[in-house]
């Protein structure tokens, strides 16, 4: 299933907004709206950091004015998450059996969480 970006932050767990992009050969750092792509050399930001964001000594900062808003959901969003639905609804499959459990005189079972464990003879 594919998850909405997040902010490229450490420890930011908020959805990104915004897009910040470095500009080398004109010493420019540009924080616009989200990219449609995430991109390799971009960096995506949540708007609490998109807004406080600083530029480096002796570098300009170009940033977008209106709102950042989060991208709306596509049509591979809602069918990503439809599956994982019907992935999470499907009953796990019962653990394979070993010789040692078919042993005669061997009855461990299970209920739920707990496990019925024989006595030691």
């Amino acid at each position: 299933m594919r998850s909405p970006r997040r902010c490229s932050r450490n420890g930011c767990p908020r959805q990104a907004v915004a897009t910040l992009t470095y500009v080398y050969s004109d010493s420019t750092a540009v924080v616009g709206p989200l990219a449609a792509f995430a991109e390799p050399h971009t960096y995506d930001l949540c708007e609490p950091h998109a807004r406080s964001l600083t530029a480096p000594r002796g570098w300009d900062l170009v940033r977008h004015d209106g709102d950042f808003a989060p991208p709306p959901p596509t049509t591979d969003d809602l069918v990503a998450l439809a599956d994982a639905v019907r992935e999470a609804a499907r009953p796990a499959a019962p653990p394979p059996r070993t010789d040692e459990q078919d042993a005669p005189g061997h009855q461990t079972g299970r209920r739920g969480h707990l496990r019925v464990i024989p006595p030691s003879h």
